[in-house]
């Protein structure tokens, strides 16, 4: 007779479905608990916020919000083209998941509110936001980013952005398409690239023909890549009498009709699957004029900055978030006779990671107080912005899919199925390397600052000498990158930029981090002392003070 489970274990033997040497599960957990992250919100004149920041860490790393998160990403937006009768309806239907974490993420002031905050800091507590409440998921941080970078571009057109501008800040989130000015909140998104341009928005053949009416146009062209289609409002640009322009699109025409805004299909992309990307097609479609005709790139240069931040806050937090979980995993699993976090190799893995996280990190905060400053007026601190935003962008981006994928790796087989959440991770990384602009674009557009904004070279090696002293690798770091600047060119502009991502994060670590977390980048990142990969930290870094400071609790 076979023996029950039961009866099996009362006589010492095992049951097959008991499970042993698996991590619990991380949630919940406070993915406010990042000691880099706390002190670089004081440090950038928004420790006012902490106390809200770790409310919204716990909320971040609670288990409904990472069950919203899956949710969301499981169950993707569906096109609605027409409705029951045929009518043209053009809806995007979302999961109530993708609606909790937008309703969380405007109520908490990770869209456009800052722009109504005069407290110094309020642009800095926004990217710490996306910093922490990134652990959830990537997707829905398009239209709050989107709607967060429409409001500079918006005040070039006084009149719209009287009318516009306070249901973009406000922290209403009120997801149903009708008349803009009479919801409770608004959301913005962009329709900039067009099948045979991409980057190249100057290529757009989208037509804008002036009505009767001054300022109002009509467009006529089939847009690429445009996220976020439930939006209230766009902008757009498009190719008017007198050049490429930048123009407001509404869904909803103030008399309460639906704009023209066909949606031809919604891409099916690699990850940030719970966001809706799609290609809009216009047609007569009303538009108003925002800034002069012929000056659309530089109405729109102001939006692109306040973008490219948020590519490399959620590049950080994407870090941050694989860390926490590969830490988590490695305390919990045992190998050969020992916790994996015990073992050297594993713990120069998580060392070397915590390193590039924290860099990261850093560096997002730093730019956030740069454009916080600048936003209120500050020329040295918008010179410096200028060019480290775009440096950030093409490094810490680049960074993310790499980092990711060593963190899926130190969960083994595990990691690679989707129920731990690591995929969706690896999949979403290369996003914020494209977006806003490839690493081409960017390294490019970092030599362009250079050639035609002198104060940008200035304003970055002023940053870097608040570092002059501290140590003899960044001192020759930055001697090189000096003379690398003297020969710059198009085919080494990515060496180049790559420099100066490391010597900026490295100096920014040298006067703000521990000294065991400093030297090892210094060493590494600088000195040459590494490998190719994560994990080939010399003997000599401090590993156990890196992985301590960088996980969550201080403690192994």
């Amino acid at each position: 007779m076979v023996s029950t489970l039961d009866e099996q274990r009362a006589h010492g033997g095992p049951g097959t479905h008991d499970v042993t040497n698996q991590a619990p599960p991380l949630t919940p957990y406070d993915a406010s608990d990042d000691t880099a992250l706390l002190e670089g919100l004081r440090r950038e004149g928004a420790g006012w916020a902490e106390e809200d920041l770790r409310r919204l860490g716990r909320q971040a790393g609670s288990a409904q919000a990472q069950e919203w998160a899956d949710l969301a990403n499981r169950h993707e937006p569906e096109l609605r083209t027409h409705d029951r009768y045929g009518n043209r309806v053009d809806e995007v239907e979302f999961h109530p998941s993708w609606h909790h974490l937008m309703r969380t993420a405007i109520g908490e002031g990770l869209a456009a509110s800052p722009w109504a905050d005069d407290r110094p800091g309020a642009h800095v507590v926004r990217s710490a936001g996306g910093l922490v409440w990134g652990h959830t998921e990537a997707g829905h941080g398009c239209p709050t980013s989107m709607t967060y970078a429409a409001v500079p571009a918006l005040r070039r057109q006084p009149e719209l952005a009287k009318l516009y501008e306070p249901l973009l800040t406000s922290r209403e989130y009120d997801p149903v398409l009708r008349e803009p000015t009479e919801k409770r909140g608004l959301l913005a998104g962009m329709g900039m690239t067009e099948k045979q341009g991409g980057s190249d928005v100057r290529t757009n053949t989208t037509a804008a023909t002036p009505t009767a009416e001054p300022g109002v146009y009509t467009l006529r062209g089939h847009k690429w890549f445009t996220s976020a289609p439930m939006c209230d409002v766009f902008l757009v640009l498009a190719q008017a009498p007198g050049g490429l322009s930048c123009f407001l699109v509404p869904r909803v025409l103030p008399d309460g009709t639906r704009n023209t805004f066909r949606i031809q299909r919604l891409k099916d992309k690699l990850g940030n699957r719970s966001n809706a990307s799609s290609e809009p097609e216009f047609d007569g479609t009303v538009a108003w004029l925002v800034g002069p005709e012929g000056q659309g790139v530089k109405t729109i240069i102001e939006m692109v900055n306040c973008t490219r931040l948020d590519c490399v806050t959620m590049s950080a937090a994407l870090m941050r978030k694989s860390l926490v979980e590969a830490g988590h995993h490695a305390r919990h699993r045992s190998a050969f006779g020992a916790r994996l976090v015990d073992q050297p190799l594993m713990r120069n893995v998580l060392a070397d990671l915590a390193l590039e996280s924290e860099a990261a990190t850093t560096l997002t905060l730093r730019l956030a107080g740069a454009a916080d400053r600048a936003i209120r007026g500050d020329e040295g601190e918008a010179a410096f912005r200028r060019i480290a935003t775009a440096v950030g962008k093409y490094w810490v981006t680049k960074r993310g899919p790499a980092f990711t994928a060593e963190a899926l790796e130190c969960l083994g087989g595990n990691g690679y199925v989707e129920d731990s959440g690591m995929p969706r991770h690896y999949r979403e990384a290369p996003l914020l390397s494209i977006w806003e602009g490839s690493g081409n674009v960017n390294a490019l557009d970092v030599l362009r600052a250079l050639s035609r904004e002198p104060g940008t070279a200035e304003a970055l090696f002023g940053e870097l000498a608040l570092a002059r002293g501290a140590d003899a690798r960044l001192d020759a770091a930055v001697t090189r990158l000096g003379t690398g600047l003297s020969e710059a060119s198009a085919t080494t502009a990515r060496r180049l930029v790559e420099q100066m991502a490391l010597t900026l994060q490295a100096s920014l670590l040298v006067r703000h981090a521990p000294p065991a977390v400093a030297d090892a980048f210094c060493a590494t990142r600088l000195g040459g002392d590494w490998g190719h990969a994560f994990g080939t930290l010399p003997e000599s870094a401090g590993l156990d003070a890196i992985v301590e400071r960088a996980l969550p609790g201080g403690e192994d």
